[in-house]
C-alpha cells in the first residue's frame, strides 16, 4: 500500500517537472541540471508549513534552496506550470486563525526564496505582493504581519526602478481602497513612500494615479493612515522639478487636507507666472485643488481656476501629460462657461476649455513618437530572443513590462537596459550575450522614444542657427523651450495669432537676447522697420544714415551710402532733403538701404510693405527674392508678400515655433486654421467706437463740418508745391478712401485738413465745435514721449483737464514769434456804460480768450469769444467777433478755444476714471492686461496703434481720420476695425494702400495724382454717386440724454425737455394731414407717428 502510494507521488512530481521543463526550452545549455527535483521542492514546502517557530528560518532557507535547485536558478519551480507559487499565494491569502503560523512561514519562505535565488525570482514573486499586503492586517498575530512586512520590503527593495513602477506601485495603490483594513492601507502607503524615495523619477510619471487615492486618506480616521498619506504625498511631490510649482507645494498639500484653505491656495496659484514646461506630476497636485475650486461655485474662484488651467495648458508639451485630467477638468470648465452669471468670467472659462482641448489634441506640440504598449514591446523582445529559443513566459513578460517604463521615460542609456535584463537571464547560457541582447532590444524600441522629424530639403544650405530657447515679455511667456533652425538663403515668413510675440522675437534676435543664437561676429542680424526716425530726423538723408552708429562701426564711406541709396531709387534732390519730409514708403526704402549697407547675414523685417504702393511693394518683393545669400525673416499681414516671397513659414503657436516648408498657400493646406490670420473679417474680436454727440447747427449728415478750398502747400526748401488747388468736403456721412502712390501728398492733405500744418494759399475751415480724431501715418509719434506710462495713464494725462492736450500743440494753434508780437500790440476798444448812455474808448492789449458763444447764425461771425485785457480786473471782459480777433493776430487762439470747448462738451459723456478708460481700451481691442498693467514701451506695434486710436476716440469725435490704419494691425483687428467704422455715426477718412480694406468701408474716393517736376499733385474726387446722394440727405438724429454718470460714479437723471403744446394752426394742419392719409389709404394707426409737432 505504502509502495503504491510512493509510486503515485513520484509519477505526480514527474508530470510537474516535465511541464516546467517545457516552459524553459533553450537552444543553449542551462548552468544547472534541467532535471531539477520538483518533488524536493514540494517536500520542502510541506516541511515549511509544518515548522514550529524556532524551525521556521531554517526550513524557509531549505525551501529556498530546493526551489533554486529545481532548475534555472529557481525559474522552473516558480513558473505557472509548477504548483509552488500557487500554494504560497493560497496560504498567504488565508484567514483561518488556526493557520496563522503557516501564513507566517509562507511569508518567510517568500523572503528566503528572494534572498537565495536573487533577481531571477522577482518576475514570479511579484504575483504575491497583493496577498502579502492583505496579510499586514492579519488578526491572528503580530508575527505574520511582521513577516509579511519584511517580505514586502525585500521584494520592493530588490526590484529595479522600472520594476517598482510597473509592479509594486500598482499593487500598493490597489490596497488603498476603503475595502481594505487600515493596517493594509498604512503598509501600502509605506511601500509607496519607499518607492518615491528610491525611484523619484518613476514616481513622478505615476502622480496622476497616485494623488487621488492617497489624498483621500489624508483625513482618515486612523491617525497612522493619515500621517503616512501626508508623508507619501510630500515624497511624491518631491519629484516635481517645475520651479514655478515647487514653492507652492506645501500650500497645495495643506489645501488638499484642509478644504477651508482652497480659495487661498487657488489665488496663490493664480499669482504665479508659469514659464516652465508643465508635466503630469505638476498637474497631478494642482488638478484636485482646481476641482475643489470649481466646486465652491464662487465666480472669482472659478474664474481664477479657469485662468490657471489656461496658463498651464499652454506649457504642456505632451498629450499624455494632460490626458489623465481631461475627464476632471473639461466638464468643470464647460459647466462654468454655461452657468457663471458674469459674462467676462464665462468667456475666460470658454477660452480655457478651448486651450485645454488644443493641448489634448496636441495642437502646436512637437512631433511625438508612436506609443509603445506592453504588446508591441513584448513582440520586440521575442524577435530578439528568436535566435536563442524561448525563456520563461514570466521572465519575458516581466522584462517587456520594465522596458515599457524605460520607453515611457525615454531612457536610452544602455546600462539601464542591461540592468533590466542581465540579472534575469543570468541562470541561462546563450550564444547571445546579455549586453548584446539589451543593445538589440534598445535598438528595436528606440523608434518609440524619438519622434521622426520632417526631412528638410536643401540640406547643403549653410546652417546659421540651431538653438533652443524660451522668451518672455514682462510677465507673459511667449515661447517656451522651443527650437529654431535657420539656414542661409531661406526666406521665412513669421506668422501667428494676435499678440503671440512675432515682433518681440525679432527684436530679441536683433538685440542678442535669444539663448544659443550665434554672436554678432559670426552671424550679423539687422532689424528693418519703417519707423526709423529719431532725434536725428532733421538731418539730410545721407547724413542721417552716416550718423547711424552701426554704419560707423563698419566704416562705410559717404560715397557708398549715396550709391546704395541711389540704387533703391533716391534722387539727388531726395538725398539732400530732410528725413522728416520722406513719405512712409520712402522711409521703408531708406531702412532697407541702411540694412544693405550693413551686409547682414539675416534680415529681420517688420511689416516691410507698410506705407508702400503697388509699385514699391513689387520692388521689395523682387529685392528679397534676389537675396540668395542672405536669410530673411519677415513679419507681415500682407498675404501676397508671404505667398510670393517665402520659402518657409515659421508659425508661433502654443508657445512653440513650428517651421513649414513652402509659401503661405502650402502652409495653409497643412494648417487650415491658420487661414484666419489673413482673412479680413471680425471673429471674436470686435471694436466699438463711441458715438459722436450732437453738433450745433448740423441737422443733416451731408452738411460739411470740415472743408478746404483752393489750398496750396509747399514744404520748406522745395521749389514746387506739394499739393495745389485742393477743394474737399467732410461731413458726418463721409466714408472716404484717400488713395495714390507714395509721395503723392495724401498725408499732406490730411495734415492740412487737421491743422497739423498751415497752407500758404487757400482756406481750411472746421466747425468750431467739431471734434476730430487723427491717427497719423507714423502713429507712434503721438505716444513716444509717454512710453513709461500705461495706456490708461496716458489717456488720463491727455484729457485730465477736459482738453485734448495733443490737439492743442498743432501748428495751426501754435503762435510763431512774429504772431506773438502782433498779439501784444494795442488796439482801440469801444464800450458803453451799463445804462448805455455813455461811450468809452481805450487802447488795450488782450491777455487771453476765455470762452465762446454763438450769436448770428449762418454767418462767418456767428461765434463770439470772451476776452480779458491786460491791466484790467478779471470782471472786465468783452465779447469780440472772429473778424476782429483775426485782424489783431488772435486767429490761432480762436482755434484753441474752439478745440477746448469741443473737448469739454464731450467730457460729461464718460467721466475720466480708471475703470471707464479701461473699458474704453477694451472696446478698441486692448485687453486690460495691457491697457492698465503694461507700460506703452513694452507693447507691440499693433498694440501701440490701438492705444493711439483709443486715445483719439476718447472725446467722442465727429470725424475720424486714419492715415495707414492697416499698418501693424493683424487681419483679425482689421476686420474688427472695418465693422466699427461701418457702425460709426460720424465721418471717416482713411488713407491706405490696402485696397481690400478701403473697398470694404469706403464708397467715396479721393484719388491723388502724383506731382511732376513742374506741377503739384492733383486731387480727383471719385465714388458711388448714388450712395453719396442718399447719405447726404440723411437727417441727424438728436437723442436726448436720459442719464449720466459723474466722476464719482453717481448716476444723475437728466431732466427731459417738455414737449410744446400744439398751436391751433398746427392742430388744423395735422388734422388735414391725417384726413389725406385716410383718404388715400396710407394711414395706419400707430404707424404714422404720434399726434405731436413731430408729425408736421
Amino acid at each position: 500500500m505504502g509502495e503504491h502510494q510512493g509510486d503515485e507521488e513520484h509519477e505526480k512530481h514527474e508530470k510537474h517537472e516535465n511541464k516546467a521543463r517545457a516552459v524553459l526550452v533553450m537552444v543553449g545549455t542551462l548552468k544547472e541540471p534541467a532535471t531539477g527535483d520538483l518533488a524536493a521542492v514540494n517536500a520542502a514546502f510541506d516541511a515549511l508549513m509544518a515548522a514550529k517557530k524556532e524551525e521556521m528560518d531554517a526550513r524557509a532557507a531549505a525551501f529556498a534552496e530546493a526551489v533554486k535547485g529545481a532548475g534555472a536558478g529557481g525559474a522552473v519551480a516558480l513558473s505557472k506550470q509548477a504548483p509552488v507559487l500557487d500554494k504560497l499565494a493560497e496560504v498567504l491569502a488565508g484567514s483561518d486563525k488556526k493557520k496563522a503560523t503557516e501564513r507566517e512561514a509562507a511569508a518567510k519562505g517568500v523572503k528566503a526564496v528572494l534572498s537565495c535565488c536573487g533577481a531571477v525570482s522577482e518576475p514570479f514573486l511579484v504575483r504575491l505582493l497583493e496577498p502579502l499586503f492583505v496579510l499586514l492586517a492579519d488578526k491572528a498575530g503580530k508575527a505574520s504581519q511582521t513577516a509579511a512586512e519584511e517580505a514586502l520590503d525585500a521584494i520592493v527593495g530588490a526590484l529595479s526602478s522600472q520594476g517598482k513602477k510597473m509592479f509594486a506601485l500598482p499593487a500598493a495603490l490597489k490596497m488603498l481602497g476603503q475595502d481594505h483594513k487600515f493596517q493594509t492601507q498604512a503598509g501600502a502607503l509605506q511601500i509607496i513612500l519607499k518607492i518615491a524615495n528610491e525611484a523619484p523619477e518613476e514616481i513622478g510619471s505615476c502622480m496622476p494615479d497616485l494623488v487621488p487615492p492617497v489624498s483621500a486618506l489624508m483625513n482618515d480616521a486612523k491617525a497612522v493612515v493619515a500621517e503616512h498619506a501626508v508623508k507619501t504625498i510630500e515624497a511624491g511631490c518631491a519629484s516635481i522639478d517645475n520651479t514655478d510649482i515647487q514653492p507652492l507645494v506645501p500650500a497645495l498639500i495643506s489645501a488638499l487636507k484642509n478644504p477651508a484653505e482652497v480659495e487661498d491656495a487657488v489665488f496663490k496659484l493664480a499669482a504665479t507666472t508659469f514659464v516652465q514646461q508643465v508635466e503630469c506630476n505638476a498637474l497631478a497636485i494642482t488638478v484636485p485643488l482646481l476641482k475643489r475650486g470649481f466646486q465652491t461655485r464662487k465666480t472669482p474662484v472659478m474664474r481664477m481656476c479657469a485662468r490657471i488651467i489656461e496658463n498651464m495648458a499652454k506649457l504642456v508639451e505632451r498629450q499624455r501629460d494632460v490626458a489623465p485630467f481631461m475627464p476632471t477638468l473639461m466638464p468643470a470648465l464647460q459647466d462654468a462657461a454655461e452657468q457663471i452669471s458674469d459674462p467676462e468670467a464665462r468667456q475666460v472659462c470658454s477660452n480655457a476649455s478651448e486651450i485645454l482641448q488644443r493641448a489634448f489634441d496636441g495642437v502646436g506640440m512637437p512631433p511625438q513618437p508612436p506609443v509603445a504598449d506592453y504588446g508591441t514591446t513584448l513582440k520586440a523582445v521575442e524577435e530578439v530572443m528568436k535566435a536563442e529559443g524561448a525563456v520563461s513566459t514570466e521572465i519575458l513578460s516581466f522584462m517587456a513590462t520594465c522596458f515599457v517604463a524605460l520607453i515611457d521615460a525615454a531612457i536610452t542609456d544602455i546600462e539601464a537596459w542591461q540592468a533590466n535584463t542581465a540579472a534575469y537571464l543570468k541562470p541561462f547560457e546563450c550564444t547571445l550575450s546579455v549586453e548584446e541582447f539589451a543593445k538589440q532590444c534598445l535598438e528595436k524600441c528606440s523608434k518609440y522614444m524619438v519622434a521622426e522629424e520632417e526631412e528638410e530639403e536643401d540640406t547643403d544650405a549653410e546652417l546659421l542657427c540651431d538653438c533652443k530657447f524660451s522668451l518672455a515679455y514682462g510677465s507673459k511667456v511667449l515661447l517656451n523651450n522651443t527650437r529654431m533652425t535657420l539656414k542661409r538663403g531661406f526666406r521665412y515668413g513669421l506668422v501667428g495669432p494676435n499678440e503671440c510675440g512675432k515682433t518681440t522675437l525679432m527684436r530679441a534676435i536683433a538685440n542678442g537676447q535669444v539663448d544659443g543664437f550665434p554672436p554678432a561676429d559670426e552671424v550679423r542680424t539687422v532689424f528693418v522697420e519703417a519707423d526709423i526716425l529719431g532725434e536725428l530726423s532733421h538731418l539730410a538723408v545721407v547724413d542721417y544714415i552716416y550718423a547711424d552708429p552701426k554704419i560707423q562701426a563698419v566704416n562705410i564711406p559717404r560715397e557708398e551710402i549715396t550709391n546704395v541709396l541711389s540704387s533703391v531709387g533716391f534722387t539727388p534732390t531726395m538725398l539732400k532733403g530732410a528725413v522728416s519730409h520722406l513719405s512712409g514708403g520712402w522711409r521703408m526704402k531708406l531702412a532697407l538701404g541702411r540694412a544693405m549697407l550693413q551686409r547682414a547675414d539675416i534680415l529681420l523685417l517688420d511689416e516691410p510693405t507698410n506705407h508702400l504702393d503697388v509699385v514699391n511693394v513689387k520692388w521689395v518683393e523682387d529685392y528679397l527674392n534676389n537675396l540668395t545669400n542672405v536669410t530673411s525673416i519677415m513679419c507681415s499681414h500682407d498675404s501676397g508678400l508671404l505667398e510670393r516671397v517665402c520659402t518657409h513659414i515659421i508659425q508661433i503657436e502654443a508657445l512653440k515655433l513650428r517651421i513649414f516648408k513652402g509659401n503661405l498657400s502650402e502652409f495653409v493646406k497643412r494648417e487650415p486654421r491658420a487661414k484666419s490670420y489673413f482673412e479680413l473679417k471680425a471673429t471674436n474680436l470686435s471694436f466699438k467706437f463711441p458715438q459722436p454727440g450732437n453738433l450745433e447747427g448740423i441737422t443733416s449728415k451731408g452738411k460739411p463740418i470740415m472743408k478746404m478750398d483752393g489750398v496750396e502747400f509747399t514744404y520748406p526748401g522745395v521749389h514746387r508745391p506739394q499739393v495745389s488747388g485742393v477743394t474737399i468736403r467732410v461731413s458726418l456721412s463721409s466714408r472716404v478712401a484717400c488713395i495714390g502712390p507714395n509721395g503723392a501728398g495724401k498725408s499732406t492733405i490730411i495734415k492740412l485738413l487737421t491743422g497739423e500744418v498751415e497752407p500758404q494759399i487757400g482756406n481750411v475751415w472746421k466747425h468750431p465745435n467739431a471734434r476730430v480724431a487723427y491717427v497719423a501715418q507714423h502713429a507712434f509719434h503721438h505716444i513716444e514721449m509717454h512710453l513709461d506710462k500705461t495706456p490708461n495713464q496716458y489717456i488720463q494725462w491727455r484729457y485730465e483737464y477736459g482738453d485734448d492736450k495733443e490737439a492743442l500743440v498743432k501748428d495751426s494753434m501754435t503762435a510763431t514769434d512774429d504772431e506773438l508780437k502782433v498779439m501784444k500790440q494795442k488796439f482801440e476798444y469801444r464800450w458803453k456804460s451799463e445804462d448805455g448812455l455813455k461811450e468809452y474808448k481805450e487802447n488795450v492789449v488782450i491777455r487771453s480768450l476765455t470762452g465762446q458763444r454763438r450769436t448770428a447764425k449762418g454767418t462767418k461771425n456767428e461765434y463770439e469769444y470772451e476776452v480779458k485785457f491786460e491791466g484790467k480786473p478779471a470782471t472786465f471782459t468783452a465779447w469780440l467777433n472772429i473778424d476782429k480777433l483775426e485782424k489783431i493776430g488772435w486767429g490761432k487762439e480762436l482755434k484753441k478755444v474752439d478745440e477746448k470747448v469741443a473737448s469739454r462738451s464731450a467730457a460729461f459723456q464718460t467721466p475720466l476714471t480708471s475703470s471707464n478708460v479701461e473699458k474704453h481700451l477694451e472696446n478698441i481691442g486692448l485687453d486690460k492686461e495691457y491697457g492698465t498693467h503694461c507700460r506703452i514701451g513694452q507693447l507691440s506695434g499693433g498694440q501701440k496703434v490701438k492705444v493711439v486710436l483709443a486715445a483719439a476716440m476718447w472725446n467722442h469725435p465727429h470725424i475720424v481720420i486714419l492715415d495707414e490704419p492697416t499698418n501693424y494691425l493683424d487681419r483679425e483687428s482689421l476686420g474688427a476695425l472695418a465693422e466699427a467704422i461701418k457702425s460709426f455715426e460720424g465721418g471717416v477718412v482713411v488713407i491706405s494702400h490696402n485696397s481690400e480694406f478701403t473697398s470694404a468701408v469706403c464708397p467715396e474716393v479721393w484719388n491723388m495724382q502724383p506731382a511732376t517736376e513742374t506741377e503739384a499733385a492733383k486731387l480727383i474726387l471719385e465714388g458711388d454717386q448714388d450712395w453719396l446722394k442718399t447719405v447726404q440727405q440723411e437727417k441727424v438724429e438728436i437723442k436726448q440724454i436720459e442719464e449720466m454718470v459723474d466722476a464719482f460714479g453717481n448716476t444723475v437723471k437728466v431732466q427731459q425737455q417738455k414737449k410744446k403744446a400744439l398751436s391751433r394752426a398746427d392742430k388744423k394742419k395735422l388734422e388735414r394731414k391725417r384726413a389725406a392719409q385716410i383718404k388715400n389709404g396710407t394711414y395706419v394707426k400707430g404707424c404714422n407717428g404720434s399726434d405731436s409737432e413731430d408729425d408736421l
